[in-house]
């Protein structure tokens, strides 16, 4: 065989490779299965709601269109030539020489499309950070795994009694979550409690958290924002049109991370007065019904409602628990011995373990009902229940210590 022959076979190999792409991509398509084939295909950004989403979809267009003039101009040139003007074909390397007009020339354009593409990207950056003269302003702290939102102004004005507060967990049914076969349109986008804000108002969040870093996203509106324990940031939007809108976390936060979406309902001004108004007075009735004494049988039942929402996820809806990771309540000394211990779990937590402070998540009303649920669920049977009353005493005594911690004489 001579010196080249290997090359030459080399060469028509690789000439092969194109006449027979077609019959292979064919095959790997038939061969796909047919639940990838009907999947959706989403290339482009959700629709806009607010004018910083408009402006991001825009200014992603608009490169994108650079990007795409850069191919053209530049890679297929510059393919074409690898091709034309390769070895196989007889192309022999030539010496390159300087060319001063060419390089300025090809180190000015570069320059321009940058300054083209920075000076919009800056605007719309300096727009996203702009939250002066909002209309209305609303807390919102990051917990694992659920958003807590809280009212605190409006036209500039505090709120003058005590502002509108809640929490927004995940509302997708445990059924769907471990049966994926019958989930619903919104998997893991549905919450008990969205956010409520009205459209044309400029809207400034401020935002922390709780425990760990969270990042509150809402594509629609162009805003993704991280919120970090101990301290505040803030960033705005305003819908154009009433809606609901979707997103979540953003942030990988723990091991339900993914069962922490954010919802926004967007409603017309009176309609969100309304709400507002129907909100203080559902807080208002709350605090009263806290005072009352409630049979066992119905602390039991609304205590099922608060477990499901706050610990199943951990404890799970048999009380059983995951092995090494979250402690069982069928049979645990906690749920089982004096209600005080149990009571100082909930309100407090555990440090250094997943277990959270309720103490400032949930009303007098549900701790005593979560509390009677597990104590008198699965083989636990305490046969009484904790009244609201004992959830206010044990908040009270809290305070109490605190205070005379506080004014303890220094060295005491």
């Amino acid at each position: 065989m001579k010196k080249n022959d290997g090359w030459r076979q080399a060469t028509a190999c690789r000439r092969g490779i194109p006449r027979t792409m077609p019959l292979l991509c064919a095959f790997l398509a038939g061969a796909l299965p047919p639940g990838l084939a009907r999947a959706e295909f989403a290339l482009n950004l959700q629709a806009p709601a607010t004018v910083i989403a408009r402006q991001i979809v825009d200014l992603h267009t608009t490169i994108l269109w650079i990007c795409g003039v850069i191919l053209v101009v530049v890679f297929l040139p510059l393919v074409y030539a690898l091709i034309r003007f390769r070895r196989s074909r007889g192309a022999q390397a030539s010496q390159f020489h300087d060319n001063t007009p060419l390089e300025i020339v090809w180190t000015i354009i570069p320059a321009v499309i940058l300054v083209a593409m920075a000076w919009p990207a800056t605007e719309t950056v300096l727009a996203m950070k702009d939250t002066s003269a909002s209309d209305m302003t609303i807390k919102v702290t990051g917990h694992q795994w659920k958003w807590e939102y809280e009212y605190l102004a409006r036209d500039g004005t505090p709120e003058s009694d005590e502002p509108v507060r809640f929490f927004s967990n995940l509302a997708t049914p445990r059924e769907q979550i471990e049966n994926q076969e019958a989930k619903g349109e919104h998997y893991l986008l549905e919450v008990d409690n969205p956010l409520v804000v009205p459209t044309g108002k400029k809207i400034r969040l401020v935002l922390t958290a709780a425990d760990v870093i969270h990042s509150w996203w809402v594509p629609a509106f162009g805003v993704k924002q991280d919120a970090f324990p101990g301290f505040i940031r803030d960033t705005w939007f305003k819908v154009d049109e009433p809606g609901v809108y979707r997103g979540q976390c953003a942030e990988l936060c723990g091991v339900n991370h993914g069962y922490m979406p954010v919802v926004v309902k967007a409603v017309p001004p009176a309609e969100f007065d309304a709400w507002l108004a129907s909100q203080k007075q559902l807080h208002a009735a709350a605090r009263a019904a806290a005072t009352r004494t409630y049979a066992l049988a119905d602390l039991k039942a609304q205590g099922e409602k608060v477990y499901a929402t706050n610990c199943a996820a951990c404890h799970q809806p048999t009380g059983k628990g995951i092995p090494g990771a979250f402690p069982a309540l069928d049979g645990s000394k906690v749920a089982t011995g004096p209600v005080e211990g149990h009571l100082d779990v909930v309100l407090h937590g555990r440090p250094g373990t997943a277990m959270q402070a309720f103490g400032k998540q949930l009303s007098d009303l549900e701790i005593a009902a979560v509390l009677t649920y597990e104590r008198n669920s699965w083989s636990n049977r305490a046969g009484a229940a904790v009244q609201p009353t004992d959830v206010a005493a044990a908040r009270a005594k809290d305070a109490a210590g605190g205070a005379g911690m506080a004014q303890a004489p220094a060295g005491k």
